[in-house]
């Protein structure tokens, strides 16, 4: 036995080809469980909406809807009578209402003198549900009427995969947001964007190959290359696009790195989301220390570090988890006004959505509790018109 185990120390293991052959079977197995789930020539819908739910997102009451698909606007109704809209009839019929008020009334889009909105999401600790508060953020606005650009700036690509962009099989090279940043022939970032399966949103797609610019950073600034300084270069290549969107909400990677402090000097706001247990709010502590002297940095080379607002969203919250009210309690008494109003629920129904790569409003009602998907539904809604709320008074909207 002795010598058995002897011998067991002896047979050392080469851990980079180990973990090389892992990454390979498990990419592959990945790949085999997604052609099961969604084959390679599926393409990515929105469900359809109920008159309730696309009159929420318009802004109108639910018999001024019926109103108005009943003068041809809408989309004809089921053979039981009841009307059920696509993305494509909520945004037809916004505009049709649009055309006939105030301008912008129904018709969302940024007027003159009001600026881009930039929303950095990001936490240094994963778990925190930062992509899925980036997902349904894009996804809410967008179907409010907001033109929309999602950037995963995340290598791990979650959301990407969440939009239907798979970065092992869908995003090749320079096709993130890398591609417009590097230091060398980088491309027009025009060129990297992409249509999503929901109107008004586009989306920048990430894969590994955004690390690529944690490890050229260091170089190009020893070396003086780079002719704009690392921070700025995310926000540099926005101006050239800002035209054709309201509203950017990018999904940090979970740590402080180059990509995340060019997505904070990039940003007009910044929404933190936190997990309220002890540990993670130990984490953040030190995340919130570490991202502070290093935005101290910044400002001392010319990089922005004001905001038009920045929150702290809780998220995954259990309102009947005594320590979790405690520890939510607690982060409102020293935050204050910079934490949002409302929290994100934590819903099997958003973890079961997220087993087939689908948000909460991709995915039918039907599949879940009622309740269960109900309650999930209330809790999103209410965050995210809250961060709408804030974005419209920056703008100095009603």
């Amino acid at each position: 036995m002795l010598q058995q185990r002897i011998h067991g120390i002896d047979e050392q293991e080469h851990l980079p080809s180990m973990l090389a052959a892992d990454a390979r079977e498990l990419a592959h197995q990945l790949q085999e469980h997604q052609k099961k789930i969604f084959s390679p020539t599926a393409q990515k819908t929105m469900r359809l909406f109920g008159p309730a739910e696309a009159a929420a997102f318009i802004g109108i009451g639910e018999g001024y809807l019926r109103q108005i698909a009943s003068e041809g606007h809408g989309p004809q109704p089921l053979s039981n009578g009841r009307r059920m809209y696509a993305v494509e009839d909520i945004e037809r019929i916004r505009r049709v209402l649009d055309e006939g008020s105030k301008a912008g009334k129904y018709l969302p889009h940024r007027r003159a003198g009001e600026k881009l909105q930039v929303i950095s999401v990001m936490n240094f600790k994963g778990g925190s549900g930062k992509t899925t508060t980036a997902a349904h953020l894009s996804q809410y606005l967008a179907l409010r009427g907001y033109r929309v650009l999602a950037i995963d700036l995340d290598p791990q690509a979650s959301l990407s995969a969440l939009f239907g962009h798979q970065p092992e099989l869908d995003v090749g090279e320079a096709e993130t947001l890398y591609g417009a940043i590097r230091y060398e022939n980088p491309r027009p970032v025009a060129d990297i964007v992409r249509s999503t399966y929901t109107t008004n949103l586009h989306l920048i797609p990430g894969n590994l190959e955004l690390m690529e610019f944690e490890h050229e950073t260091p170089k190009a600034m020893i070396g003086g290359s780079a002719e704009t300084l690392f921070f700025a270069r995310i926000g540099e290549v926005l101006t050239t696009i800002e035209s054709f969107y309201d509203i950017v909400v990018i999904d940090c990677p979970p740590q402080l790195g180059f990509l995340t402090m060019s997505a904070l000097c990039a940003a007009t706001s910044v929404l933190i989301t936190v997990h309220p247990q002890m540990l993670d709010v130990m984490s953040m502590s030190q995340f919130l220390s570490m991202t502070s002297e290093l935005m101290a940095v910044v400002e001392k080379a010319g990089g922005r570090t004001s905001y038009d607002w920045m929150r702290y969203l809780v998220t995954r919250f259990e309102p009947n988890d005594g320590p979790q009210s405690q520890m939510t309690g607690f982060m409102r008494a020293i935050f204050g006004n910079r934490m949002l109003l409302n929290a994100m629920v934590k819903s099997t129904a958003i973890s079961d959505a997220g087993v087939t790569k689908q948000t909460l409003y991709e995915v039918e009602r039907s599949q879940f509790i009622r309740g269960t998907y109900d309650r999930a539904m209330e809790s999103l809604s209410l965050v995210n018109a809250e961060i709408e709320e804030m974005i419209r008074k920056v703008w100095g909207r009603k």
